[in-house]
């Protein structure tokens, strides 16, 4: 098992940024006859990540999910950090190939792990 970061042009500073959860997102209830104190707090999965950031980014965030899927997977470690996991540095290699093709350089693929 391998680990790759993936980078993506930010649409408004034109720099390489990965998404990251600083925050859990928390859900609640508004109740019609009392008040419900419960909440549920939980981190998001990779692809909700990188779906989050339509708008933020320059490339279509459905079409990235999709490549990666191929090839790997999206998951966020430790709650905050985005990661691709891939089974093979082959693997990794034609994903940079297909993410080349589609996005030019406007999304990059970097080795962080090999497991």
């Amino acid at each position: 098992m391998i680990r790759a970061k993936i980078w993506f042009r930010c649409a408004v500073v034109h720099d390489p940024v990965c998404p990251m959860v600083v925050r859990p997102a928390v859900i609640g209830w508004e109740a019609k006859y009392r008040q419900i104190d419960l909440t549920i707090e939980r981190a998001f999965k990779g692809d909700e990540l990188v779906r989050r950031m339509k708008g933020w980014i320059t490339v279509d965030t459905a079409k990235v999910i999709e490549i990666v899927n191929k090839f790997g997977r999206l998951k966020v470690l430790d709650d905050s950090e985005l990661v691709i996991e891939l089974e093979s540095t082959a693997n990794l290699e034609e994903l940079q190939k297909s993410i080349d093709f589609a996005f030019g350089d406007q999304v990059d693929v970097e080795l962080i792990e090999k497991g």
